[in-house]
């Protein structure tokens, strides 16, 4: 995942004493906020049984918190342009944190789902902000080691929440259950906000700029009327209004980059700037974007899933499993970004892409012989599959970035990053339709089965956009995530 900055800009300050510390500041922020991008991935059947969770109210809880995360980054990055960047992250840190109260409380399914959404607006207050941080307080000299650092730490974020997940849930604590994921924010929220009010570096405020909110709404607008039928649909039969939705979420999107447009001829400050569209190549990465993180976080949520469904996993049984999927990732982003896109640019996309195919197919062929499942079966899958998403991963923002000016990259990684992000959401609503489907029969394998040749499908499309991008990656540049 990429976050919204500028290349061209400079640190405010060659040397800060505390320059390590708020790193650590940065990233504990950023970990705790893509952490519950994917924690309660491992809670559903403790929802189903204390807040009668439905399948579709499930998706919803994981699911809508990608979606207002993705629908809001741009705009927390443009209110630090007013505001300061610094009061931004810390407002953002706020309602992070009693948002996460909120969640930890809920009585019923119907208001988790609804603070897990403003717990999502409240993260995209945050994340667009930590690379512009690290870039304040590091001299240039050592900016490498802060984004050796900074990089697979915020690759391995998403994947390692069921992890933890899963320990959380199942220790119990205090009797807290499913809560205690929630929980555990607050006292980590209460440290870094104390942390960052005292050593994050101050801006100066520029209240000339004008925060365009009729964009921002039309991108909130826009995304929930993508996921809406995209969850509900199938719950509901498919009816008329479904696919009006998805038809009106289509000009919704359309209609913003024509408002951008007007907001530019009036002389005033987009959220995004239009130009960025005006490459191919671009369009096409950002579709590759959006289809790969569908991809594999749709089918990530469903291997969780079917182990706790259909072979009984405990939360942390489900969690311990994807240390699979983990380590794999981890072996493929450290090796893609160390040595090769530096040597195979754009091929590394493809080894990648085949990579995760070859695990869905592992993991397809595992699947049979329902009646002796042990989870080696698929551990050699999730594995493959994990290797193919880090080798992917580290590359991918930089090779369609290449295709940009250096004067529009940071509008255009603010979009990759939110198209990444409701790319995550659409995954969600996707793969856990195609899976629930099939559990409402019984055949719970059947749709472990689906969603595997769903992914195989969707990573087929990216493999072949990879063809139309840029040969050579940036790999290890100053600005790469």
């Amino acid at each position: 995942m990429a976050l919204s900055y500028s290349p061209s800009m400079t640190s405010e300050t060659s040397v800060n004493k505390h320059r390590w510390l708020i790193l650590g500041i940065v990233l504990a922020a950023e970990i705790m906020d893509l952490l519950d991008s994917t924690i309660v991935n491992v809670a559903g059947p403790s929802l189903k049984e204390k807040l009668s969770a439905s399948p579709s109210a499930l998706q919803w809880v994981i699911g809508g918190y990608t979606l207002t995360l993705g629908a809001g980054l741009v705009l927390g990055g443009r209110l630090a342009d007013r505001y300061s960047r610094r009061n931004v992250f810390l407002l953002g840190l706020c309602a992070f944190t009693f948002t996460s109260l909120l969640c930890a409380t809920a009585p019923n399914i119907e208001l988790l789902i609804a603070f897990r959404l403003l717990q999502g607006f409240a993260g995209a207050m945050v994340l667009p902000h930590v690379i512009g941080f690290i870039r304040d307080v590091f001299p240039p000299e050592e900016l490498g080691k802060a984004f050796a650092i900074f990089g697979p730490v915020f690759g391995l974020g998403g994947i390692l929440g069921p992890i933890i997940g899963g320990f959380i849930i199942d220790g119990n604590i205090a009797s807290t259950g499913w809560r205690a994921v929630f929980l555990v924010n607050i006292p980590i929220g209460i440290v870094i906000i104390a942390l960052a009010w005292k050593y994050l570096p101050k801006h100066a405020t520029n209240h000339s700029i004008k925060i365009d909110l009729l964009g921002s709404l039309l991108i909130i607008i826009s995304s929930g009327l993508l996921l809406l039928p995209l969850i509900q649909g199938q719950e509901a039969g498919w009816p008329l209004w479904t696919f009006l939705s998805l038809a009106a979420s289509f000009v919704g999107f359309v209609l913003f980059t024509f408002q951008q447009r007007w907001v530019i001829s009036r002389k005033r400050t987009p959220l995004v700037d239009p130009d960025i569209f005006k490459s191919n190549t671009y369009n096409l990465g950002l579709a590759g974007i959006f289809i790969f993180f569908a991809g594999f976080t749709g089918v990530y949520l469903i291997i969780t899933l079917f182990l706790q469904i259909g072979e009984g996993y405990s939360a942390r049984g489900a969690g311990i499993a994807n240390i699979a999927i983990a380590l794999g990732t981890a072996i493929g982003g450290a090796l893609s970004g160390a040595v090769l896109a530096d040597k195979f640019g754009t091929r590394v996309l493809q080894f990648g892409a085949l990579a995760q195919i070859i695990g869905a197919l592992l993991l397809f062929k595992a699947l049979p012989d329902m009646q002796s499942f042990n989870f080696w079966h698929i551990a050699p899958g999730m594995l493959v599959s994990g290797f193919g998403t880090g080798l992917v991963v580290a590359a991918l923002f930089d090779v369609i970035l290449l295709a940009i000016k250096d004067e529009l990259v940071g509008s255009a990684s603010g979009v990759l990053s939110a198209i990444q992000s409701i790319g995550s959401s659409v995954g969600v609503a996707l793969f856990g339709t195609i899976f629930f489907n099939q559990v409402t029969s019984g055949q719970i394998d059947n749709g472990f089965r689906n969603a595997l040749l769903l992914q195989v499908g969707m990573v087929s499309i990216f493999l072949l956009i990879t063809f139309f991008l840029p040969k050579k990656a940036v790999g290890n540049s100053e600005y790469a995530s």
